[in-house]
């Protein structure tokens, strides 16, 4: 049988492929996202289902999306205290364009600045799947109370903060109570989010320190089985309306390229007296 280059070419297409995905599929008048026509999705499934599904490829349960909402809801904003949303509001006043301001505010965001959702899920699921010095994961409540012990008092050793614990504004996040009292309505409270629990009440007792809304929704996000490698995504869908929001803000009320820093607020620490002929001398 004579195989024609046409055909060939499909082949190797097929076997070498430039692109491999297993999210969505697009055909001439056709869209499959996880195996779902996305016209049976419009209208079907709320945003989190979408989100749950995009990332981790099945539809969560009922309980699970509630969850999932809570926490988007959760990093909805933080007014302009954060340094992520100054910057997209210094650029909105600069009269640049939406998308580049959200990309602003986005980029900004680091190992100081929402990185902490990230470093938490990894630190609780790490512990959890090995212990510590390879110990092995806790196989009782009081296996979960040592291991909450020893974490603890290694970071307070360093003289390191535990991920997820602490706040520079609120010296008692009021977010994380609601999100464990959610978790623990819809069946969504977990390993995870028992040892995180533990290391509060530890910090607590011994340095005043509560848990903050990365370290509840490290937790939990855990517990309905994301992996940490999705920590900060998850942050910046829940923080992206806010920046819009702002961006907005700051375009319709504000006056443009207004002042954020008056003259007198900023201290030279430079040298003052240097003299261009005698140091080209």
């Amino acid at each position: 049988m004579v195989i024609g280059r046409e055909t060939v070419e499909n082949l190797l297409k097929l076997t070498k492929p430039r692109w491999r995905t297993s999210i969505t599929k697009v055909e001439p008048n056709r869209i499959i996202t996880r195996g779902y026509p996305q016209e049976d999705l419009i209208g079907n499934i709320s945003f989190p289902e979408m989100v749950y599904l995009l990332l981790k490829g099945e539809l969560p349960s009922e309980n699970q999306a509630k969850m999932l909402e809570a926490v988007l809801v959760s990093f909805c904003d933080h007014g302009v205290t954060p340094p992520s949303t100054q910057v997209a509001r210094i650029m909105a006043s600069t009269g640049a364009p939406m998308n580049s301001c959200v990309s602003g505010g986005l980029s900004s965001f680091g190992k100081h600045h929402a990185g902490a959702l990230k470093d938490s899920m990894h630190l609780l699921q790490e512990l959890i799947e090995e212990g510590i010095d390879s110990s092995g994961p806790p196989s009782s409540r009081d296996d979960l109370k040592d291991l909450a012990l020893r974490a603890t008092e290694m970071y307070l050793e360093k003289d390191e903060k535990i991920p997820g614990f602490g706040h520079r504004f609120h010296d008692k996040d009021p977010r994380p109570v609601k999100l464990i009292k959610t978790a623990k309505k819809n069946g969504c409270f977990g390993i995870h989010t028992e040892l995180a629990v533990e290391i509060e009440n530890l910090l607590l007792e011994m340095k005043g320190i509560r848990m903050n809304i990365d370290g509840a929704n490290a937790g939990i996000l855990s517990d309905i089985g994301f992996d940490w490698k999705f920590g900060t995504g998850i942050f910046m869908m829940g923080r992206v309306p806010a920046l819009v929001s702002h961006i907005y803000e700051e375009k319709s009320v504000e006056t443009p390229f207004r002042k954020f820093a008056e003259v007198e607020d900023i201290h030279y620490t430079g040298l003052d007296s240097k003299n261009i002929d005698s140091d080209e001398q």
